[in-house]
């Protein structure tokens, strides 16, 4: 709990929040219903309660403020600066949730027959051309619900295409040390092994080393870019050059897209598939686990083994395809119903609002404050890699050497200067990595206060105030938690008189 003088223990309207089951008083109802009459007929099956269920007695005041109060307790891009690395935390026009919010748009019903949604499907074909215009790729699978979903999309048509051709003994996948976490663990559930690839000095894949692993059982490379390290792949042309001479595929995560939309299309890099995170790149918020949508885009290569369903033009109108039709080999379903269409009319307005030419400013915007964040801080923090960025600027820990103070402990005290941190320790390659990526919705006044506190921060490290790092945050409701142990041992039950 935070250090306060006050008597009930709030700090100013910052109110010290309980757990809902502390609030309970048994008898409190929000609700007034008439005693149930006698029933002949036992709905329950001759099971009857045992004991308490254990929820709250609760007044209708009670429920409503206990949750506003949890909610000015949270930190969204609504609320200030979000620097989270590696997931394009940028700010959602509104523009984009009022349309997705229309009647005929927002009331829709997936079992509504074709004829009566064709708007809808209207939505779906035309999403599903821009980021085939944006990409360069023919063909499109719009039904994964996100990005990793997307991943395992990708690589299940990679499958196929393999074991169509008699090679499905190609069960190795490439992932280079800079790919983003999901792309092994999204190999593995498809049943492949998962084989690393280094980096070299300057953050890039080591392209020798690369080659060296290539063989007949190789499925394909995943390949994030610009990769986690916010650097763009400058010999990704001879990656895939290299991939197609071993008879694999070259698939791309799309997650940093936002970086390059309307600067290159992917299908001119040599790449077979990539997924599309709509949330980050087209602009749905997305903090707290979703919503989500990882279209992805695929070569003619792997075309027609794209997953049902997709939007045809038919006869009658726009159709929505089901199952396999002449020369299509799809794979499966990859979800139910036809897609997070909720962010496809979200993405789509966004895109129709920016145009081509908008989309393109935005990628460059979002790299130049990413290079803006670098120039400014490279002097008092320590920047990973030589030369400019993309989209996220990444420094290590070599700036806190002997000061005492930790990574983690910098980013604390961010929290109390009224900032979510950057991301930490990602990626992997990088010590103590801080990475920062303010994408193009940030304006420089912004990005000038932010950096203003970032410095003073590293001034005060470096002056010996490792205590005060140590104890931060201070200006939380609660104090610093251990979050290894809250991840490993985590409490899921109240039970009354325990403090759990």
């Amino acid at each position: 709990m935070s250090e306060t003088n006050s008597i009930s223990g709030n700090k100013g309207l910052q109110i010290e929040e309980k757990l809902i089951f502390e609030l309970g008083n048994p008898g409190c109802i929000g609700v007034d219903l008439p005693e149930p009459g006698p029933v002949d007929l036992d709905r329950m099956g001759g099971v009857r309660k045992r004991e308490p269920f254990g929820l709250p007695d609760l007044s209708e005041p009670q429920v409503v403020r206990h949750y506003t109060r949890l909610s000015q307790k949270n930190y969204g891009i609504d609320t200030g600066f979000y620097p989270l690395g590696s997931c394009t935390m940028k700010h959602n026009p509104r523009l984009s949730e009022k349309v997705a919010r229309l009647p005929g748009l927002a009331d829709l019903h997936p079992f509504q027959p074709q004829k009566t949604v064709q708007g809808a499907l209207e939505v779906i074909d035309g999403l599903a051309h821009w980021l085939k215009e944006l990409t360069g790729m023919p063909a499109v699978a719009m039904s994964p619900a996100a990005g990793a979903h997307g991943e395992w999309c990708g690589l299940m048509a990679i499958r196929s295409a393999h074991e169509d051709k008699g090679e499905g003994h190609r069960r190795r996948v490439l992932v280079p040390e800079s790919a983003h976490g999901t792309n092994p663990a999204s190999a593995a559930m498809c049943g492949y092994t998962v084989d690393p690839i280094p980096a070299k000095d300057n953050g890039r894949v080591d392209l020798d080393a690369l080659k060296a692993k290539l063989g007949p059982d190789v499925a394909c490379l995943m390949l994030t870019n610009p990769n986690t390290c916010g650097l763009f792949e400058s010999e990704i042309i001879e990656i895939a050059k290299a991939i197609h001479g071993a008879g694999a595929y070259f698939y791309c995560d799309g997650a940093n897209f936002n970086a390059i939309v309307g600067r290159v299309k992917v299908a001119d890099l040599g790449i077979d598939c990539m997924h599309i995170n709509l949330h980050k790149t087209f602009s749905t918020p997305h903090g707290g686990g979703g919503p989500g949508a990882g279209p992805t885009v695929l070569s003619d290569a792997l075309a027609d083994y794209a997953p049902v369903p997709y939007v045809v033009h038919g006869k009658n109108g726009l159709e929505l395809v089901e199952g396999p039709r002449e020369g299509a080999k799809p794979f499966g379903r990859v979800k139910g119903y036809h897609g997070q269409f909720g962010v496809f009319v979200r993405a789509l307005a966004y895109i129709l609002s920016m145009g081509s030419d908008g989309l393109r400013q935005a990628s460059s915007d979002a790299v130049l404050n990413a290079n803006y964040l670098q120039a400014r801080l490279s002097d008092v923090l320590s920047a990973s890699f030589e030369g400019p960025c993309m989209h996220e600027a990444l420094f290590d820990d070599r700036f806190l050497k002997d000061s005492g103070v930790t990574t983690l402990d910098f980013a604390k005290a961010l929290i109390d200067e009224g900032y979510h941190p950057m991301t930490m320790y990602f990626p992997l390659v990088v010590h103590g990595a801080l990475l920062m990526e303010p994408t193009e919705t940030e304006s420089k006044d912004t990005l000038d206060q932010f950096i203003a506190v970032v410095r003073g921060l590293a001034a005060k490290a470096k002056a010996g105030a490792a205590e005060e790092f140590k104890s931060a945050p201070r200006n939380t409701p609660r104090r610093r938690l251990d979050e290894t142990l809250a991840a490993r041992t985590p409490v899921l039950r109240w039970k009354a008189g325990s403090n759990q």
